[in-house]
């Protein structure tokens, strides 16, 4: 790592951007599986993360030697363990991933590897070397030894070995965790074993123009980690995907169907790392609405750009909005009351919105918004999964 990244990271001024800095643990390349003897030493070169899921990809040296290309897959099963506790189960020492690898030439390989509890990163993890083979005339340190194997911490695939000959050609992967084949420490078989699959992952895209229609929607049920470091982006170059009646009731304001159709260009789905599930651009026809709604286990940000219209928000959600003028001494927002898609009617105000508005809807919160004026209501948003 280049010196002057410790003194770009202790200056003041950047203190509140040291969020986009490596992890302590990575910066240094401690606390990795062969660390544990001082004849190894980790080159980290690139790390990706999704929720519970951290991948690191770079090589290992052995007394000063090049030894190996490595990847390293970490995973803290939150997940994991609220869909086995389901099942009256735990999650013991030793779960199982499904990993599929997409290199930068077309290829697909994929394959199933043991993932061990590790009490140094309080994770499930495993490493997959390129090869586990000693450089000639020497041999691997015993307290190395004894973790390398077929199901061992550090391990080989030999699906892989030939793209982790490059792994920085390996620009994507898949990853879904699942319980172990048996129960510990009683060893019987678990017949039914619980998948984490990133919450029944899906994405969408503009495959036809049918409103709604679920050709559009593409089954991923896996987490996706994605190793390109930059996006340019035309927005106006994708192809909107259309909805009929989004997050609308049947009977709620009838007189908007059956033609109440908005777009939503994805701009970035899978892409995107940490929590973040989307982040794309909405347009609202003129008299057209998006239909209030709750959100359960997932925050969203709405930031109008062009427009005019009605956002609506939860009675409460935000202590502002209860605001009264102070020469009239009436509320400055009006309350309604209106249906909320899934949980019935409820009270919430009605924000007069245009462009640089922003509406940030935390879990448990209501927003939805509605076009007013003559021309297209325009915002673009982000959501992501709270914790």
């Amino acid at each position: 790592m280049d010196p002057k990244f410790a003194d770009i990271h202790t200056k003041p001024e950047n203190s509140v951007f040291k969020v986009v800095f490596f992890p302590d643990r990575i910066y240094h390349a401690q606390y990795l599986n062969a660390t544990r003897s001082g004849r190894y030493r980790y080159n980290v070169q690139e790390v990706r993360s999704k929720h519970d899921v951290t991948v690191l990809k770079g090589e290992v040296y052995m007394d000063g030697r090049f030894l190996t290309h490595f990847m390293r897959i970490e995973y803290r099963a939150s997940r994991l363990v609220e869909v086995a506790r389901e099942k009256q189960r735990f999650l013991r020492d030793e779960i199982l991933a499904w990993v599929k690898i997409h290199p930068e030439d077309g290829t697909q390989e994929e394959a199933i590897v043991k993932l061990h509890y590790c009490n140094w990163i309080k994770a499930y993890q495993v490493e997959i070397w390129e090869s586990l083979n000693p450089p000639v005339g020497s041999k691997h340190d015993y307290m190395i030894l004894g973790q390398m194997g077929q199901n061992g911490a550090i391990t080989r695939v030999r699906p892989f070995s030939q793209a982790l000959a490059e792994p920085k050609k390996i620009k994507r992967l898949e990853l879904k965790f699942r319980e172990n084949d048996k129960d510990q420490p009683y060893g019987y078989t678990i017949n039914d074993p619980q998948w984490d699959n990133n919450y029944l992952r899906s994405h969408q895209e503009p495959g036809v123009d049918e409103p709604s229609s679920q050709a559009n929607t593409i089954a991923d049920e896996s987490y996706g980690i994605d190793f390109q470091r930059g996006w340019f982006l035309d927005s106006n170059e994708v192809k909107p995907v259309r909805y009929r009646n989004a997050m609308m009731i049947q009977g709620e304001n009838p007189e908007l169907f059956p033609d109440n159709i908005i777009e939503m260009r994805w701009l970035l789905q899978r892409e995107l790392g940490g929590s973040v599930v989307f982040f794309h651009e909405v347009t609202i026809p003129p008299g057209t609405i998006e239909g209030t709604h709750r959100h359960v286990g997932s925050e969203e940000l709405y930031y109008i750009v062009e427009g005019q219209g009605i956002a609506y928000m939860g009675e409460g959600d935000d202590p502002a909005t209860d605001a009264v003028d102070p020469v009239t001494g009436e509320p400055k927002y009006r309350t309604v009351e209106t249906e909320i898609f899934a949980i019935g009617r409820r009270q919430v105000k009605e924000l007069p919105i245009r462009p640089g508005n922003v509406i940030f809807t935390k879990s448990g919160g209501i927003h939805g918004i509605r076009n007013t004026g003559d021309k297209p209501l325009k915002f673009v948003a982000f959501l992501y999964h709270s914790n």
